[in-house]
Formats: structure tokens, sequence, C-alpha cells
């Protein structure tokens, strides 16, 4: 009388393994959503092949609504892998401090903010007192977090005090526009995506330009959840370090990535943005 209930149990047990089995065999993968959602899909794509070639399973872009989206998922063990700037970083980090941050870019070790108006008269920040400012999103270390903390520690301006009104974008690219269309009379955004607005032509410089740059600072990288199979981890991070510039179809991939190569990363980088996030009081 046994055998049927056992035998049912058994096949339950054998299902569940089948669904942890096959979830196991996809690598969820998302990124702050700093762009236009059209534009990190073409942008993670071909890097998306590339990673299932390199892993042996299947890579499935996850898309999110808005950067503490990405935060929760990934320290709650809801994503795999995830692209953050540096300030997303730290909040998973002290969510989930053995979220561990595999690469960056090279250039990301040296990374940069451009402020830009359409305003002739604006030469630099001290022209911007009253005027309105448009930064991206609220927790964009790129967007936010890095040129506020510059303006207050290199020049004391507190923007809320400073500007008639600060407004967020969301985004790299709708801060470019906002300020081109008159919208703000100036703002800031990441200095990469700056300079890929303009090579595409979706920036007219007849009426944007740059008037200042911050000092440097690490930003953006790929973290995986601590929960992950270290050796899965590994397999990961090498595939990212083979990218190779000379190899045509890589340095296609690495040029969607706005990228020359990727280099190891880790959690020590990114203690001075956990300081900046402090200082400017956006970390309790």
């Amino acid at each position: 009388m046994l055998k049927r209930p056992l035998a049912l149990a058994a096949g339950l047990v054998l299902s569940c393994s089948a669904v942890i089995a096959q979830a196991a065999e996809i690598l969820r993968v998302s990124a702050i959503p700093d762009e236009a959602p059209t534009e990190l899909l073409r942008k993670f794509k071909p890097l998306g092949e590339y990673l299932e070639g390199k892993l042996g399973m299947k890579v499935q872009f996850v898309p999110v609504a808005d950067y503490p989206a990405v935060v929760e998922a990934l320290a709650s063990d809801r994503l795999d892998m995830a692209w953050l700037g540096g300030f997303t970083f730290v909040q998973v980090h002290l969510k989930d401090p053995t979220a561990t941050p595999l690469v960056q870019r090279e250039q990301d070790a040296q990374f940069t903010s451009t402020f830009i108006t359409a305003d002739p008269a604006v030469k630099s920040l001290s022209d911007l007192k009253g005027k309105t400012f448009a930064f991206g999103s609220i927790s964009s270390t790129s967007g936010s977090l890095m040129p506020r903390y510059f303006m207050l520690k290199n020049d004391q301006i507190k923007p809320e005090a400073y500007f008639s009104r600060v407004a967020y974008s969301g985004a790299h690219d709708a801060t470019a526009a906002w300020v081109q269309a008159g919208k703000a009379d100036a703002g800031v955004l990441n200095s990469s995506v700056w300079d890929k607005l303009v090579k595409a032509g979706k920036v007219d410089t007849r009426k944007v330009r740059v008037f200042a740059t911050t000092p440097t600072y690490y930003d953006y990288n790929w973290t995986v959840r601590g929960s992950l199979d270290p050796a899965l981890k590994t397999k990961i991070k090498q595939a990212f370090l083979d990218l190779d510039p000379a190899k045509p179809e890589d340095k296609a991939i690495l040029d969607l990535q706005a990228a020359s190569r990727f280099i190891e990363t880790s959690p020590e980088n990114y203690q001075g943005t956990e300081q900046a996030a402090r200082e400017a009081g956006l970390l309790k």
C-alpha cells in the first residue's frame, strides 16, 4: 500500500530536482537602466551570446524598472549577475557582503563625469547659481553621486541650495536631451555616454557643450551574487578577461560595451565611493 505514495513522492523529488537543475543552467543577468531599454538590450545581445558559448549555458537578460530594482534582485539572489555602477555596487555589497565584483572596463578605474550646458554664458559652475540643473538617476554614480560629491568637496556647492531647481532625468541620454531642449540650464552625465552620443550624432554640439569634468573615480563593474557557484564565477571572470581587442569578433563586443578591455576588480576599489555616498547623505 505504501508503494504508490512512495512513487509519487519520488516523482515529486525528481520533478523539483529537474526544475532546480534547469534554473541552474540559466544565468540571469541584468544592468542598471542608465540608458534607454532598447539600447541596453542592443549592447548586451552579442555579449550574452559570447558568454553562452564560453559558459555552456543559457544567458538571459532580465530588464528592470529602476536602479533599486537591480540592487534588490541581486542581493536577494533573483539575479545571478548585474552591470552596476560604483554606488549601486556599494548598495548591493552592504546588503550582501559576499556579492563579488569580478571585472571592470579598463577606463572604469579612471572614470569621470561631464558637465554640459546650452547656455553660452555658462563657463563654470559659478555661473549656474540660481539656475536649473539636471542629474541622471539619484542612484547613479556618474550621473549623481560623484558629481554631487565633488561639487560639495571642491566648490562648496550644495545643489538644492545653489540651484533654483534640481531635477533627475533618470538616465544619462535623457540628461543630454533635457539640456539640449532647454529643460535644464545644465546637467551632468557619464563621460563615456556623452562621447557615444556625440559620436553617434545624437546630440547637437553646436548647441550643447562641455564646460567641466570631474576628477577621476572608480565606477562600473560586473558583479555576481555571493552564493553563485565559485567555479562558475571563475569561468565568468575568465570569459571577460579573454575578450581580445585584436580579434574582430571580440572587438565588436568590446566596442558595444565602450571597453578597450576588461580587467579584474575588487570591493576595495569602491571604498571611496561608499565614503562619498555617506558624506553626500545617501547612505545612513
